[in-house]
């Protein structure tokens, strides 16, 4: 496992963002963990977080020239993604949305940086629906730039249904012509595991799950 997805696993099980136990998530299934990126809610971990975003998009070799964060987990992450560039040495515009449209000060739904032209990489927690992503994708359209790619912290790697063996990562991938890279995904949670002795209550669990959720990837 390579270093930022080790140190992201570490930091999101201290911060208890990273959770153990029997969870019952909004698609009814009973998951043996739960991921919160809310519990990121300091500033020495928003930056320990966007440093491991930064890594992870740096590995992938995406090329954007704009962030981009969804309302409303986005928003903050973006945020603190362009913080950690510019201690790196590069000084990123960021732009974000609001759910609802003003007609006065900025008026509309986006804010922040001007788009137009730009190559903008959207920045957020997870994947699941793709509800946000998707409303992200048009607004970005809309205002003349295009997406140069989607980073998100962890990609559960779940089929959507029986009928469709992709995830939702994959399937967002795929239908848009997006790249969509994550920090860690459920494989890297289950190799950290095995790595944890504390977590070895939790391997047969996360196994089994993996064998009835997991993408094709997985299985």
């Amino acid at each position: 496992m390579s270093d930022y997805r080790n140190r992201f696993l570490q930091l999101a099980l201290a911060a208890d963002a990273l959770r153990f136990g029997e969870f019952t998530l909004k698609s009814g299934r009973i998951s043996p963990y739960f991921f919160n990126a809310g519990r990121f809610d300091s500033g020495d971990r928003l930056a320990r977080l966007a440093a491991c975003y930064a890594d992870a998009v740096d590995a992938a070799g995406l090329r954007f020239d704009l962030l981009f964060g969804p309302a409303y987990k986005g928003i903050p992450l973006a945020t603190a993604l362009a913080c950690e560039y510019a201690r790196r040495g590069r000084d990123l515009p960021v732009g974000f949305n609001r759910k609802e449209a003003k007609d006065h000060g900025e008026g509309g739904f986006l804010i922040g940086a001007p788009m137009q032209g730009r190559k903008a990489l959207i920045v957020d927690d997870v994947v699941t629906a793709g509800t946000a992503i998707g409303e992200a994708l048009g607004l970005i359209d809309a205002a003349g730039a295009t997406v140069a790619g989607i980073v998100i912290a962890l990609d559960r790697q779940e089929i959507a249904s029986a009928s469709d063996r992709r995830s939702a990562t994959q399937a967002l991938a795929a239908d848009n012509g997006i790249p969509v890279v994550a920090i860690a995904s459920l494989r890297d949670l289950l190799a950290f595991a095995e790595s944890q002795p504390t977590l070895h209550p939790y391997r047969s669990p996360l196994t089994a799950y993996r064998n009835r959720y997991g993408c094709a990837d997985l299985q």
